[in-house]
């Protein structure tokens, strides 16, 4: 399968599809029909099939989809069947929230370590973490094979520490700091804007 057919769109639903068969797989659910799921998501029965179609189908007619193979196929194909480790860039609220997450493992993404430039954070706990100087951060990427960075910082410095990362060897960036970043081509950046999100709930209540 060559991925660069597979859109855009169908690629960010591919983590929703992976989340509720989870769900199902914790209601012992064995096997689901395409209409079944797409009652649950909320997404047509047809666009299901021609999402995982994409990818080879996996269901049977009649029987439709098994929901244990299906959740590994898809777990392979978002790379979850390889663990991948994280930095956290920035030990303020959001990267404590971040660093206390634990639903990170189960999807096969560690967390490593965070680091801070304020000297009143540098040594403190973070979950399991403690709080390291930036100035260890290159070593750290090297001696831990770390392959995603996320930061948690104000947008100022956010584009001149993804660069510096991106020196280091960092190719994927989950950024929240509310500026989009500006990386070479073979780096890519999911934007997590916070208020994006909420601005659609204050939009929906005004013109809903």
């Amino acid at each position: 399968m060559n991925k660069n057919v597979v859109s855009d769109a169908v690629k960010r639903r591919l983590p929703r599809y992976y989340r509720f068969l989870s769900v199902l797989q914790e209601e012992k659910v064995e096997r689901i029909s395409s209409e079944e799921l797409s009652k649950r998501m909320g997404v047509t029965a047809s666009q299901i099939r021609q999402d995982l179609n994409n990818f080879g189908g996996f269901g049977q007619q009649g029987y439709g989809y098994n929901v244990d193979k299906l959740k590994s196929e898809l777990g392979r194909i978002l790379g979850l069947d390889t663990a991948h480790n994280i930095i956290i860039i920035g030990a303020g609220n959001l990267g404590q929230a971040l660093a206390n997450y634990s639903n990170f493992q189960t999807r096969g993404l560690i967390v490593k370590g965070i680091f801070d430039i304020r000297e009143d954070l540098i040594g403190k706990k973070a979950g399991d973490l403690t709080v390291m100087p930036m100035e260890a951060l290159e070593d750290f990427i090297k001696e831990n094979n770390i392959s995603i960075a996320t930061l948690a910082i104000p947008k100022e410095p956010a584009p001149t520490v993804a660069a510096m990362l991106y020196s280091y060897g960092i190719r994927a960036f989950w950024n929240f700091a509310h500026v989009d970043l500006d990386l070479p081509e073979d780096a890519v950046s999911e934007n997590v804007h916070l208020s994006d999100s909420l601005m659609q709930l204050t939009y929906w209540l005004n013109n809903g």
